[in-house]
């Protein structure tokens, strides 16, 4: 898969949004990367987009910024001049597509149904659009449609809010989902970026489902181990399991037999998607080991730690 496309996967959330005053492009940029989605597609709807994504790319250089609604060849060439990465059409213009791939643009065309996908895979695209998502047929028509399409993946856009996101996301041909409900044009208007910035917050909460999976407490050895698990036990009720390296006080509490990370500890972080988690924890400033104690099954990461302590434990994150 295309590097770009790899940065939107990690990200899982694009939006989409309208610019009709260029003076907002760079304050709505900054707002977009203050709530963790560092990434946009701007339409090519309006005079001011050209200028808009121009603005965003030279400013806001953290930013991924995209151009979307490009309906022909001169448009294409027009938004990457201005620094767009990435180009997103609403539908499947043979014409535009051979275009952009001459010129090594990235673009995903949008598709609707199995004739679309075969035009994309006979351009030799491995990623198309889903336009409108909700309206033609939702999840159940990406799965249906991925079926005989084993290589294809989508980035579904249209009618995807905070209550549908991850029965998209869930899914492991769909890369990320376009949406427009955190940039809402009202309040891009009326520079109402801090709502923005909340609402891009919110909408990575929803995706992550970051929950509290256990604390770890750390002891010299299993008799100490054994105690500290008791006195739960006692108080609380909380069965008690000896593990091989633990003493476990009901499934919360996991009561090491030995010194291990963390200076009282660790905290274990469950989230729907890690990889994604990551991306987000360090594009908000944290830092994630990657050497060290890091789990993995069929090549995918399962559990990983930070590198910095929080409150004298570390954090441990775990795919659920």
């Amino acid at each position: 898969m295309n590097e770009v496309l790899k940065k939107l996967s990690a990200i899982g959330i694009v939006p989409v949004i309208k610019i009709d005053d260029v003076e907002k492009a760079v304050p709505l940029a900054k707002a977009l990367v203050a709530g963790g989605i560092p990434c946009a597609e701007v339409t090519f709807r309006t005079d001011e987009a050209e200028e808009a994504i121009k603005r965003m790319a030279a400013e806001v250089p953290e930013m991924l910024v995209g151009a979307g609604t490009i309906l022909t060849p001169e448009q294409a060439d027009r938004a990457i001049a201005a620094g767009s990465k990435f180009l997103v059409s609403p539908g499947l213009n043979p014409k535009v597509v051979k275009h952009c791939i001459d010129k090594g643009y990235l673009i995903t065309p949008g598709t609707s149904n199995p004739s679309d996908v075969e035009v994309a895979i006979e351009l030799g695209l491995d990623v198309v659009k889903f336009f409108p998502a909700e309206a033609a047929g939702g999840i159940k028509m990406i799965k249906s449609m991925a079926a005989p399409y084993t290589k294809m993946k989508f980035m579904p856009t249209g009618g995807i809010n905070a209550d549908n996101l991850n029965s998209y996301l869930s899914f492991n041909k769909i890369i990320c989902c376009g949406g427009s409900w955190m940039v809402k044009d009202d309040l891009i208007k009326n520079g109402e970026f801090d709502k923005i910035t909340e609402l891009c917050k919110q909408a990575v909460a929803a995706m992550l489902g970051f929950e509290v999976a256990h604390i770890g407490i750390n002891t010299q050895d299993e008799s100490a181990a054994m105690a500290v698990a008791e006195k739960f036990n006692k108080l609380f009720n909380f069965p008690i399991k000896n593990g091989n390296s633990a003493v476990f006080a009901s499934s919360g509490i996991e009561v090491r037999k030995s010194m291990f990370r963390g200076t009282n500890g660790h905290i274990a972080i469950k989230t729907n998607y890690i990889d994604r988690a990551i991306h987000y924890i360090e594009a908000m400033g944290g830092a994630v080991d990657m050497e060290k104690d890091v789990v993995e099954k069929d090549g995918k990461i399962k559990a990983v730690y930070l590198k910095d302590e929080i409150g004298g434990f570390a954090v441990h994150l775990v795919q659920k």
